[in-house]
C-alpha cells in the first residue's frame, strides 16, 4: 500500500476517532461514575444498537469470515442464524433482569444467590479472557497492517492500543457508544464496497462466477448429518451459536452494561434486537466476499503470489492492497482497524466497571466517593490497556494464535453460562451445589477441548461444541443435586 491517499484516509480515521471520542471529557456528566459506567442512561437505542454490532464484529470476524468461505463454503454462516433464538431469549429474560437489579455489573447477582466465589469466579474469567480476546485483536490487526503498511507490530499495537485507551479513559461509555456507531457504518460500508468491487471485477463475469461458485459447492450451509457432531456440521455450528450466543447477550458485561444505558426497558429491548439482528446481513456479505474472492481467484491464475494462494487468511488482504483503488483500499484498512477499537474499547469499560463494582466497591470499608470512583475507573482502564497490549506483544512468538485462543476462551467460558442459568432458573440449588456443578462443567469443557491431545483417542465432539456439554452438564448436575437431601444439610445458602 503506497498510496498517499490510503496512508491519509487511515490516519485522518484514527485522529479523527481518538479526538472525537476524547471531546466526551469535556461534557456535562463526563465526572459522574454512573455517566461513566452506563451513559447516565440516557443513550439513544439506535446508537446502542450500532454498539452492539460493533463490539460483536471484531477484526477478526472481518477478516476470518471471508477467509473461511473462500477456503470452504458458507458454513460460517450458521452462527448467525443462531442469533434470533438467542436474541429472543435475552430480550425476554435478560434485559428486564439487568434493567432491575441496582449494580450495573453482571455478575452482583451470582453473589446474592451463591456467594461471593460465584461472583468472583465469572467476573475473573470475564476479565481474563476479554482482556487476552482484546490482546489477540491487537496482535492479529498489527500482523495485517505490517503486511499491508510494513509497520512494525509493536508500533501498530502501541498506537492503535493507545489511541483506544485514551478516549476510552476520557469520555467512559459514552464516548465508546458513540465512536463505535461510527465505526459499525465505516465497517459495514467496507464490506459492501469491497462486495461490490469483487463482484463487479470478476474476470469472468458475476453470473458465470456465481455458478461457477455453486457448482463447486461453494454456497453449502455445510452436512446436516445428525450421525457426526465430531465435524463442524450445519448442527453442530446451529447448537454452538445458540450458547455461545446466549452467553454473549445474556452475561457478558460488554452487552449487559448497554442494557441499562438506554432510556427505557423497551429501548433497550430494542436496541439489543436490532444490533443482534444486524450481524445476520452483514456477515452474509462476509461470506459472499469469501465466495467472490474465490471466483476472482479462480477467473484469474497466476495473478495471486503462490506464497498468498497457500495461506487462505492471506488472499484477502493481498486483494485489499493490490487490487482495490486508491482510497479505497485505506478506507478497508480503517474498516478494519474500526472493527479492532470497537471491541477493544467495550472491553476497557466493562472491564474498569467490573473492576469497581465487583472488587473495589465490595472490598471498600467505607462509601467510596464519586471523585475515587472516578480515579479508579480511569486507572483501571489504564491497566486493562496496558495488559491487552502486553498480550499482544507476547504472543508474536506463539504458533497459533487462533488456535491459543479459542482453547482458552472455551475453558474461561465454559462455567460462566451454566452457572447463570442455574441461578436463575433452578431455585432449588444452592451454593454447594453450584459450587461442584462448576468444577463438573469446567472439567467437561476441559475434556473435550485437550481430551484428544492427552490422550490420543479421537473425540466423538467436535471442540466448538465444548460450551453445548459443558454448560448442559453444569446446569444438570447442579439440579441434581439439589435433589439429593444429603448435600443439603450444613450448606450455609440452603
Amino acid at each position: 500500500m503506497k498510496s498517499w491517499i490510503d496512508i491519509a484516509v487511515i490516519v485522518a480515521y484514527l485522529a479523527g476517532t481518538t479526538l472525537f471520542g476524547c471531546s466526551f471529557f469535556f461534557r456535562k456528566g463526563s465526572d459522574d461514575a454512573r455517566t461513566f459506567m452506563a451513559g447516565g442512561g440516557r443513550l439513544p437505542g439506535w446508537a446502542i444498537a450500532l454498539s452492539i454490532f460493533a463490539t460483536y464484529v471484531s477484526s477478526i470476524s472481518f477478516l476470518a469470515l471471508p477467509a473461511k468461505a473462500y477456503l470452504t463454503n458458507w458454513n460460517a454462516l450458521v452462527l448467525s442464524f443462531s442469533i434470533p433464538f438467542s436474541a429472543i431469549a435475552a430480550a425476554i429474560w435478560f434485559v428486564p433482569f439487568y434493567r432491575r437489579v441496582t449494580s450495573v455489573s453482571a455478575y452482583s447477582f451470582l453473589e446474592e444467590r451463591f456467594g461471593f466465589w460465584a461472583r468472583a469466579y465469572a467476573s475473573g474469567c470475564f476479565l481474563v479472557m476479554q482482556s487476552v480476546r482484546s490482546g489477540m485483536i491487537l496482535f492479529l490487526l498489527a500482523l495485517l497492517l505490517k503486511t499491508l503498511l510494513g509497520l512494525s507490530i509493536p508500533a501498530v499495537v502501541l498506537i492503535v492500543g493507545v489511541s483506544t485507551m485514551v478516549y476510552s479513559m476520557m469520555g467512559g461509555l459514552q464516548a465508546v457508544v458513540w465512536t463505535d456507531a461510527i465505526q459499525a457504518i465505516i465497517l459495514i460500508g467496507g464490506a459492501l464496497l469491497c462486495m461490490l468491487v469483487l463482484g463487479w471485477t470478476l474476470p469472468d463475469g458475476f453470473v458465470s462466477g456465481v455458478a461457477a461458485a455453486f457448482k463447486e459447492g461453494k454456497m453449502s450451509l455445510g452436512d446436516f448429518s445428525f450421525s457426526d457432531w465430531s465435524s463442524e456440521t450445519f448442527w453442530v455450528t446451529i447448537a454452538y451459536g445458540i450458547f455461545l450466543n446466549l452467553q454473549n447477550f445474556g452475561i457478558d458485561q460488554t452487552y449487559t452494561q448497554r442494557y441499562v444505558a438506554a432510556k427505557t426497558e423497551r429501548e433497550a429491548v430494542r436496541s439489543m434486537m436490532g444490533g443482534a439482528l444486524l450481524y445476520v446481513p452483514v456477515s452474509f456479505v462476509f461470506v459472499v466476499v469469501g465466495t467472490l474472492l474465490w471466483a476472482w481467484v479462480k477467473g484469474s491464475p497466476d495473478v495471486v503470489p503462490a506464497d498468498v494462494l497457500a495461506k487462505s487468511d492471506a488472499v484477502f488482504p493481498w486483494f485489499i492492497v493490490n487490487r482495490l483503488p486508491p482510497g479505497v483500499s485505506g478506507l478497508l484498512v480503517a474498516a478494519i482497524i474500526a472493527a479492532a477499537m470497537s471491541t477493544v474499547s467495550s472491553t476497557l469499560n466493562s472491564g474498569a466497571t467490573v473492576l469497581l463494582e465487583d472488587y473495589r466497591k465490595r472490598f471498600a470499608k467505607a462509601e467510596v466517593s464519586v471523585p475515587s470512583q472516578m480515579r479508579f475507573l480511569r486507572w483501571a482502564t489504564l491497566g486493562l490497556a496496558v495488559f491487552s497490549m502486553a498480550v499482544a506483544l507476547g504472543v508474536m512468538n506463539v504458533s497459533s494464535v487462533l488456535t491459543t485462543w479459542w482453547a482458552a476462551q472455551s475453558v474461561l467460558s465454559g462455567g460462566m453460562l451454566g452457572l447463570f442459568l442455574l441461578g436463575a432458573f433452578a431455585r432449588r440449588t444452592r451454593a454447594q451445589h453450584a459450587a461442584i456443578a462448576t468444577v463438573l462443567g469446567v472439567l467437561t469443557v476441559f475434556w473435550v477441548v485437550f481430551g484428544t491431545k492427552l490422550t490420543g483417542v479421537p473425540s466423538l465432539l467436535h471442540v466448538n461444541l465444548s460450551i453445548v456439554v459443558g454448560t448442559g452438564t453444569l446446569v444438570v448436575s447442579g439440579v441434581f443435586l439439589s435433589l439429593l437431601p444429603n448435600l443439603k444439610k450444613g450448606c450455609k445458602y440452603a
